[in-house]
C-alpha cells in the first residue's frame, strides 16, 4: 500500500457519488488537499477507464479514489418486473409515454465484471473502495497488487468484521444519515439503522482505521468524528452543490427544498434521496414488490426520461442536505480545513 490517509492535508474524502462525481470534482478536491473520488459502480468499463484517465490527466497523478459496487447480481423475475411496470403505467401515461416492454440489469457487479477489474488495475488509483459487499479473494489480491489503499463500507459490526477478515486497510463507517445507497451487504437482512456516531463508537475496537460517513456537512461535524477516532470523514451531499459536480440545476435547487427519505423505490435497494412522486408511489399500500437491484433502476430511469423534471429523479441526498453550501470544490475543502482546525 503506497497511499495513506494520514497523508491528507485535509482529512476529507469526497464521496464517490456515482453519476454525480466528475473527474473535475475529484481532481479539484485532491488538489486542494483532500481526496477526490469517482463512483464507477454505474459505469461500463470503458466509461470508467475514460473517467480515471481524465482525472489522472487533470491531477498529473493517480491521487484519487474509486468506488466499485459488489452487489449480488440481479435475479430476473419477468412476472415481478411486469407487475411493477403495470403499476407505473399510469405514471408513464401521465408523461405521455408507454412503459418499456421489459426491464434489464443496467450495470454489472464487480463480482462478475472482469473488464471493470482490468480497467481499475490498469489505472492504479490511490484508493479503491467497495460498496454492498466485498470481492472474492482473487479479485482483492489483484487489486491489492496496484498498491492502492483498500476500504469497504460497513453499516454494522458484522460487516466490519467481514471487512477486517478479508484483509482490507480501512472501513467506511456509513451511518443511517448518509445520502445515496445504503452499503448494507444484504438489503433484505436486518438493519439496526445506526447513526454515524453510534456505528463509529461500536467499531472503535475493530482494529482498522475508520472513515466516518453520513450527515457530515461542515468542519464542526467532521471534527466531532475525528475527535472520536476517525482518521478521515467522507462527505457526499456537501459536494453535490459544487459547480464541478454533474448535478442538474433542479437537483441543486431541491437540496434545500425537499426532505431526504430512505427508499427502495428508485433502484430496488435502500437509498436516501429527496422525496418525490416515485418514492410516494412505492410506499403506497397497494404497491407491488419491486424488481431486484439494479433492474428496478431501469424503470425509474425510463420514467424520468419520459417525464423530465423532478417527479421521478434519483436526487440522492443525506439528512443534512438543507445545510449545503454552494461553492467551488477547492474553496469548500479549504473552508472545511479551517473549520476542522477551529473545532479541534
Amino acid at each position: 500500500m503506497s497511499f495513506s490517509l494520514t497523508h491528507l492535508q485535509v482529512p476529507v474524502i469526497q464521496a464517490p457519488m456515482a453519476g454525480i462525481a466528475t473527474p473535475a470534482l475529484a481532481a479539484a478536491v485532491s488538489r486542494a488537499g483532500g481526496l477526490g473520488s469517482l463512483g464507477l459502480g454505474s459505469s461500463h468499463a470503458d466509461q470508467a477507464a475514460a473517467m480515471m484517465a481524465e482525472t489522472a490527466a487533470l491531477l498529473g497523478s493517480a491521487r484519487y479514489g474509486v468506488n466499485l459496487f459488489c452487489h449480488r447480481p440481479a435475479t430476473a423475475d419477468p412476472a415481478r418486473e411486469a407487475a411493477w411496470l403495470d403499476y407505473l403505467r399510469a405514471e408513464f401515461h401521465r408523461a405521455g409515454a408507454e412503459p418499456p416492454a421489459a426491464l434489464h440489469e443496467t450495470y454489472r457487479s464487480l463480482l462478475v465484471d472482469d473488464a471493470m477489474l482490468r480497467a481499475v488495475i490498469a489505472a492504479r488509483p490511490a484508493m479503491i473502495s467497495f460498496h454492498f459487499g466485498l470481492p472474492d479473494a482473487a479479485r482483492l489480491a489483484a487489486l491489492r497488487g496496484t498498491g492502492a489503499l483498500l476500504a469497504a463500507t460497513a453499516t454494522s459490526r458484522a460487516e466490519a468484521q467481514a471487512i477486517r477478515a478479508a484483509g482490507l486497510d480501512a472501513i467506511i463507517v456509513q451511518g443511517h444519515e448518509a445520502g445515496g445507497h445504503r452499503g448494507i451487504f444484504d438489503p433484505d437482512g436486518p438493519d439496526e439503522c445506526l447513526s454515524t456516531a453510534e456505528l463509529q463508537a461500536a467499531l472503535a475496537d475493530i482494529g482498522l482505521p475508520l472513515i466516518a460517513a453520513g450527515g457530515i456537512m461542515d468542519g464542526a461535524d467532521a471534527a466531532r468524528h475525528l475527535r472520536a477516532g476517525a482518521v478521515a470523514v467522507q462527505m457526499g451531499t456537501a459536494f453535490v452543490a459544487c459547480p464541478e459536480s454533474a448535478a442538474s440545476d433542479l437537483y441543486r435547487a431541491r437540496l434545500t427544498q425537499a426532505r431526504p427519505v430512505m427508499t427502495r423505490a428508485i433502484s430496488g435497494r435502500p437509498a436516501r434521496g429527496l422525496e418525490n412522486r416515485l418514492t410516494a408511489l412505492a410506499g403506497a399500500a397497494d404497491a407491488p414488490a419491486l424488481p431486484d437491484y439494479p433492474i428496478a433502476y431501469d424503470a425509474a430511469r425510463a420514467l424520468h426520461r419520459a417525464a423530465g423534471g423532478t417527479d421521478y429523479a434519483p436526487f440522492w441526498a443525506g439528512t443534512g442536505a438543507a445545510r449545503v453550501r454552494p461553492m467551488p470544490a477547492a474553496d469548500l475543502v479549504a473552508l472545511l480545513g479551517r473549520e476542522i482546525a477551529a473545532a479541534s
